[in-house]
């Protein structure tokens, strides 16, 4: 599959060489979901007891746990029981921070520490308002925390200890995909921005390219016949593997899969090799104007 680049990293401490770190910026920033087929985060033996659903509180679609405030959300259980989740999740973040820092050490000076997931839910099945249907094709933007121009880098474990893959589909490259719905994008109306944030619907202000990157989030969500004909491949990530991409730039869908551990980064594009290659530059290429 020509959207995936294999490494057979076993260790995320285990240096690589620069020649593998320059083929994986490559990769990264061509729009490929790096695959590390052997590599997997281990739970510790008194963590397997969270292996199952019901920690899930049923509210929110993920457990999700904030490594600068140490707070957790979505998730039930005693006062204990939390924390020892989140010092698991604690234990991932730090995982995925030396897995980023060993791949692309041109990004290590420059990168943003974001959320982190549990997924112990089986998606396929999941009722949910179709902009938020991650069964759909779509690159990630965030609707209310702007990355104002920032690349989104995700790291995904698969956990499953029953041998499940977590069935993806990657779709086309994003210049073309932006260029099928970039003439139905509209510009925002005057000052909505400024009062989306005061209102405070946002954490940050919108800027032109949060407001351009929701809208391709949404609306080739909301495009059934672009879902059902666009150019996008199959592949299960096994069991027990773990990857990462620049999901706001690799269209991507979940059909099925349960227990995921995910942590997000921010990215400035100015860290990047060639921030030519963002969605930032890509779309103001388009637009024929600066979005930020």
């Amino acid at each position: 599959m020509d959207r995936l680049f294999e490494l057979p990293l076993a260790d995320c401490n285990l240096p690589l060489d620069s020649s593998h770190q320059e083929l994986a910026t490559e990769a990264m920033e061509s729009g490929k979901a790096i695959f590390l087929p052997q590599l997997v985060f281990q739970f510790h033996d008194d963590e397997k007891k969270f292996l199952t659903p019901a920690w899930s509180n049923g509210a929110a679609k993920n457990i999700s746990y904030d490594s600068a405030t140490g707070r957790i959300q979505g998730m039930d259980g005693q006062s204990a029981d939390k924390v020892a989740l989140a010092n698991m999740l604690q234990r991932y973040a730090d995982f995925t921070t030396a897995l980023l820092h060993n791949l692309f050490p041109r990004y290590k000076p420059a990168l943003i520490r974001g959320r982190t997931s549990y997924r112990p839910v089986e998606i396929k099945g999941r009722v949910a308002k179709v902009t938020k249907d991650d069964t759909r094709l779509h690159p990630d933007q965030f609707p209310a925390r702007p990355v104002q121009g920032k690349r989104i880098i995700r790291v995904f474990c698969n956990v499953n200890p029953h041998g499940k893959g977590r069935d993806w589909r990657i779709g086309e490259p994003f210049a073309g995909f932006a260029q099928k719905f970039f003439p139905r994008l509209k510009a925002p109306f005057p000052l909505s921005l400024d009062v989306q944030y005061l209102l405070r619907v946002t954490r940050k202000r919108r800027t032109l390219y949060d407001h351009y990157m929701l809208q391709l989030h949404d609306q080739s969500k909301m495009d059934d016949h672009y879902q059902k004909t666009a150019p996008q491949t199959a592949f299960s990530f096994p069991a027990q593997c773990t990857w990462l991409c620049f999901t706001d730039e690799v269209l991507h869908a979940v059909d099925a899969g349960q227990y995921l551990l995910e942590q997000t980064y921010l990215l400035p594009v100015g860290a990047m090799r060639d921030p030519e290659k963002s969605p930032l530059r890509v779309l103001e290429r388009m637009a024929n104007r600066p979005l930020l």
